[in-house]
């Protein structure tokens, strides 16, 4: 995805590519503006207390969670079990697609 394609949405996967937290994936709980979003991994970052990351820092996968989304849209909030099942679900495909050679040239690439 290029950066006019990067249109952050709730319960998308992303992949921190700057700052503490690199390397690792999250969950987005929260839009707060054009810029910047709140992430959350229902393990490090509760719900209850998320990341506040700048768009540009993060590589937007095409996958979001539905048990996340409809989740905050119905109640407002989203338990920390559900984001760390929907979570550890997608990294688990993603490792099984490494594992197939999509990725043969080494890079991640958004499906």
């Amino acid at each position: 995805m290029n950066e006019s394609d990067s249109i952050p949405r709730i319960g998308q996967f992303v992949y921190t590519t700057h700052g503490r937290d690199s390397g690792q994936y999250s969950i987005i709980i929260g839009i707060l503006d054009e810029r910047f979003v709140l992430l959350a991994d229902g393990d490090k970052r509760k719900y209850d207390k998320p990341k506040r990351k700048n768009i540009n820092h993060l590589e937007f996968f095409d996958n979001i969670s539905p048990e996340v989304q409809s989740s905050i849209s119905e109640t407002g909030r989203v338990t920390n079990g559900k984001l760390r099942y929907a979570l550890t679900k997608f990294v688990n495909e993603q490792v099984a697609d490494l594992k197939k050679g999509d990725y043969a040239d080494g890079e991640r690439r958004c499906n």
